[in-house]
Parts: C-alpha cells; sequence; structure tokens
C-alpha cells in the first residue's frame, strides 16, 4: 500500500469546552495540517474509527466517557493504537499523571495551553508519527520483496 507523503497530517482535537477546543484549533492554524473537531470522547471515538487521525489532542476531563477511558480504548485496539496522543488537562497532580500514562498516552500538556509548547509537540509528534509509518512502509517492502525472491528460488 503506497500512501502519499504530500498529504497533510490530520490533528483530531477532543475538548468538550467549545472556547479551549477553538482556542487549540486557532493554534494550528500555525502548522501546516488539517484539524478536525470532536466535542466529546464518543464523538472522537467515531471520529478515528471512520477516518483515524495522524494525532489527537484529548481533553482529560469530559462528560460520559473521560480523555483516560478513550486513550485506553484506542491504545487497546491493534487498529488505532499506533495513533499518537497527547492528553490536554488541568490536572497536575503525580496520580493523575500516572493515570494517563497507564492508560497509554504518549505526551500530555498542561492547562492553561501554552502555544509555542502546543506547537513544538505537536511538530514533533508529527513528524514522529510520519517517521514510524516511512519506515512500516519500508519495512513491508523489504518483506514483500523477500517473499517474492523466496519464491522465485523455489520455481
Amino acid at each position: 500500500m503506497v500512501q502519499d507523503d504530500n498529504r497533510k497530517p490530520a490533528v483530531l482535537v477532543v475538548d468538550d469546552n467549545l472556547h479551549n477546543l477553538e482556542l487549540i484549533l486557532a493554534y494550528l492554524e500555525d502548522l501546516d495540517c488539517r484539524t478536525v473537531a470532536a466535542e466529546g470522547g464518543l464523538q472522537a471515538l467515531e471520529i478515528v474509527r471512520n477516518d483515524p487521525p495522524d494525532l489527537i489532542l484529548l481533553d482529560v476531563m469530559m462528560p460520559k466517557i473521560s480523555g483516560f477511558e478513550v486513550c485506553r480504548k484506542l491504545k487497546s485496539n491493534p487498529e488505532t493504537a499506533d495513533i499518537p496522543i497527547i492528553m490536554v488537562t488541568a490536572l497536575n497532580e503525580i496520580g493523575d499523571i500516572e493515570r494517563a500514562i497507564q492508560c497509554g498516552t504518549d505526551d500530555f500538556i498542561s492547562k492553561p495551553i501554552n502555544k509555542w509548547e502546543l506547537l513544538t509537540r505537536v511538530k514533533t509528534m508529527l513528524r514522529l508519527k510520519h517517521l514510524t509509518d516511512k519506515l512500516e512502509r519500508t519495512l513491508a517492502y523489504l518483506t514483500e520483496i523477500e517473499q517474492n525472491v523466496q519464491q522465485t528460488r523455489q520455481t
């Protein structure tokens, strides 16, 4: 499967607070990426199921389903486990950070959000995701070549 390396990466922003959602989306306008917004965890899971993003910025404290639970569900599913997740939280207790890590988050940002910290972390995660995807495609290609060589030798 060949993927277009020139497509813009997609960032899913999940927050039940409309002001926070709009602020993060405005900050991300400085980056060369597509943004998708979800106003809660259930909507985020549906978006990921239909069109997996390259990165998720995930609020922790949300009604119905918390960011912790969304993260746990995504990281336990082999189809979505490799999507990087940055948890965005006003929580700053050590226990909350440990819980986020146990759920599988790749990084976290504390509220109030510093624009430059957000942009730096998002750029870093997107670069990492791009390189990881490229490595996986290369390994799949090499495996395919190896199998073709073995089949050729057997005939």
